[in-house]
């Protein structure tokens, strides 16, 4: 008995690239923009994660892959958010040791 074999598989979505920040003059409100940015940006990782969580859950046919790539997505977004803020408070915290 033989078993027929499909060739035909789904088409592989693409991760979407990060652009990083430009560095170059900045004006006042630059840094609190670029902060609610990836605020948002992170924010924006977590829902689609949760969404695709409960699309799973309730059967929408949402595959399983696909939540465990955003899940990914979304803690990978969290933990880069956490480091970076903790170099700004580091550096901000050796700024205010220096003596003048």
């Amino acid at each position: 008995m033989t078993l027929p074999i499909s060739t035909s598989l789904p088409p592989v979505q693409s991760i979407p690239s990060i652009k990083p920040p430009s560095i170059g003059p900045s004006s006042s409100g630059e840094f609190q923009s670029m902060f609610a940015n990836a605020i948002n940006n992170v924010e924006g990782f977590r829902k689609d994660a949760d969404t695709k969580i409960g699309n799973f859950l309730a059967g929408e046919g949402e595959e399983l892959h696909n939540v465990v790539v955003s899940t990914q997505k979304a803690e990978l977004s969290f933990e880069l958010f956490q480091q970076v803020r903790n170099k700004v408070v580091q550096a901000y915290q050796e700024v205010m040791r220096m003596q003048m």
